[in-house]
């Protein structure tokens, strides 16, 4: 039975909050304002939903902000139990983060891209609290940030995840048929999805089952 945590994304109600839990979800991922992908919901249901978890289950705030005043600002909304920062963060401003969220935790995303990606995984790891990995582009004209269904080289996630001491996230592109595969080459802390397990934009239970199976769980 594979140990790996799971995060189901792109939550969207208090009741697919219930069901994600009810099915073993370590953490849910609450999808705030992005210049494009799925799951976007408003700070108000972010912040009804993330008071309706309670622990251990941890509450992922999805930010497309890039300012640390802009990211405090948008956490103090919606009281998550974690940030995670899905693009660069200007000046690298973490330390001011960390001063003004306490006890919050910090997760960067970070879009596997080519070689480069592993070198800016090394330099944010002694910032953050995890690193996620995804399949976006933050370089397009659209930024994409995630959510893109969208697999990326594992051998690279491979590498970061040697790289760095602190637990890694693998995203983009993950279902029943290839998580087991993806888990073996990346060897990750935990496993992030949303489309795969959604039907027509709705968390669906039977695609959950059939995950949560291919764990061994």
């Amino acid at each position: 039975m594979s140990s790996v945590k799971v995060k189901i994304c792109c939550i969207s109600s208090t009741d697919e909050a219930r069901i994600a839990i009810a099915h073993g979800a370590y953490a849910l991922g609450l999808v705030g304002h992005m210049p494009s992908g799925p799951g976007v919901i408003d700070d108000a249901l972010i912040a009804d939903i993330a008071r309706s978890v309670a622990r251990p289950t941890h509450t992922f705030l999805l930010t497309s902000e890039t300012k640390a005043d802009a990211i405090i600002a948008h956490h103090r909304r919606v009281g998550t139990t974690t940030v995670q920062i899905v693009d660069v963060l200007e000046e690298r401003q973490y330390d001011r983060l960390r001063r003004e969220l306490p006890g919050v935790q910090l997760v960067q995303v970070i879009h596997v891209l080519d070689e480069r990606s592993v070198h800016e995984a090394q330099e944010i790891a002694a910032h953050v609290d995890a690193i996620l990995l995804d399949s976006g582009n933050p370089n397009l004209a659209v930024k994409e940030l995630g959510g893109t269904g969208r697999a990326h080289d594992w051998r690279l996630s491979k590498a970061i995840r040697e790289a760095i001491g602190i637990p890694v996230f693998l995203a983009g592109g993950l279902n029943a048929a290839n998580v087991q595969r993806a888990i073996d080459t990346v060897q990750p802390f935990g496993v992030d999805l949303c489309s795969s397990v959604r039907t027509a934009g709705r968390l669906d239970e039977w695609k959950l089952e059939a995950f949560f199976k291919a764990l061994g769980r």
